[in-house]
């Protein structure tokens, strides 16, 4: 298209209706450039363009057919005013064309790279895609608490989750009065091992009555040691139970939260698929269905991984269970009967089964040496 710039008359090249040159010039100017071109590469091929020769802009040279150029070689519009440039483009050289004192240099193949990734667009696609997904469970669980919504249930899994948290209550309920006698039983083992420092005291003291401290002092802190002795055996069943109902069965419900909010998830997707395909089909509704229906495969995949995950972990957990709350519970039964009943060998030896080793008082302790 012919611009209305001031152009330098040495640039303009005036071309016929039919593509031909007026005079001889530029005549030889076409066929310089016919014999500059590699061998099998016609001026049908080729397409040098120019957007004006006004100083400002510069010429480019381009490879390839020229649009609506179908018919004759001769269709083809020469912009550039010097041949030898024209002859090196062909050649495959680099081009430098001096456009009103400034050069440009265009070589080799121009290889377009792909699209930059925006950061910024990811995240809040990422946004985006959460906030949808909220916005639905959100929706389900308004909708199961108003009794509007239907919820996927699996009777004999959830029958079990049901069992698993009512047992840990109640193992919390015996962990916390474990813990209270422990605390009690160390303050009266305390109480009498000072009633037998005491009663010793009185025994040197007291000439008249030596055998009667001397005696009481003996039964104290007899008592004081089996008391040790029994406390040791609380503490591990303490600590056993402890890790039973705080970290093995705490795991399990962290795998049951989960498994919750797949399923949340499942009914989400699972509603709006329904509610797709009560409406009508239409160009524009059919695209939305296909999606739904791959959003509703992928979290019902998960919710089946979910399921299993959960059954799988629920029935390791009543096998761990049993073995660690049958040794606990034969453990705390057999000391506690052998404390009451003055059995001090048969206490000990509850302890030897176990594998308990008794600390002695201040054993923590650390040295005056490693005070400092």
């Amino acid at each position: 298209m012919a611009q209305e710039s001031p152009r330098n008359s040495a640039a303009e090249i005036p071309v016929t209706s039919n593509g031909q040159l007026e005079d001889s010039h530029e005549h030889n100017f076409d066929k310089d450039l016919k014999r500059s071109l590699p061998v099998g590469l016609g001026l049908s091929e080729t397409k040098i363009t120019s957007h004006g020769f006004d100083g400002t802009k510069e010429g480019v040279v381009e490879a390839g057919p020229f649009p609506g150029s179908s018919a004759s070689p001769k269709s083809s519009i020469i912009s550039p005013s010097n041949a030898a440039a024209s002859r090196l483009a062909g050649q495959g050289c680099d081009l430098i064309i001096p456009t009103g004192g400034r050069t440009q240099q265009k070589s080799g193949p121009v290889v377009l790279a792909d699209e930059v990734k925006n950061p910024a667009m990811e995240k809040l696609e990422l946004v985006r895609k959460w906030s949808l997904n909220t916005y639905k469970c959100t929706r389900q669980i308004i909708s199961e608490k108003l009794g509007r919504g239907s919820r996927t249930v699996d009777l004999e899994l959830e029958a079990q989750i049901d069992i698993l948290r009512d047992n840990k209550k109640k193992y919390e309920n015996i962990l916390k009065l474990a813990q209270t006698l422990s605390t009690q039983l160390f303050q009266m083992v305390h109480t009498q091992r000072q009633l037998g420092d005491a009663f010793a005291d009185l025994s040197l003291k007291s000439l008249e009555l030596h055998e009667e401290f001397g005696y009481n002092a003996d039964t104290q802190k007899l008592l004081a040691k089996n008391g040790e002795t029994l406390l040791g055996a609380i503490n591990f069943f303490i600590a056993s139970v402890n890790t039973l109902v705080n970290k093995t069965i705490e795991d399990t419900l962290l795998t049951v939260k989960q498994y919750e909010s797949a399923r949340i998830e499942y009914d989400a997707y699972r509603t709006d698929l329904e509610e797709l395909n009560l409406g009508p089909r239409d160009a524009n509704t059919l695209p939305k269905i296909e999606q739904s229906q791959q959003l509703f495969q992928v979290h019902k995949e998960k919710y089946d991984k979910m399921r299993n995950d959960v059954s799988v972990k629920l029935k390791f957990l009543e096998e761990n269970k049993v073995k660690v709350l049958h040794n606990q519970l034969v453990l705390f039964h057999n000391a506690i009967a052998a404390y009451f009943a003055g059995n001090q060998k048969q206490l000990e030896q509850t302890l030897k089964q176990f594998h308990i080793k008794l600390k002695t008082p201040g054993a923590d302790a650390p040295s005056w040496l490693e005070e400092q």
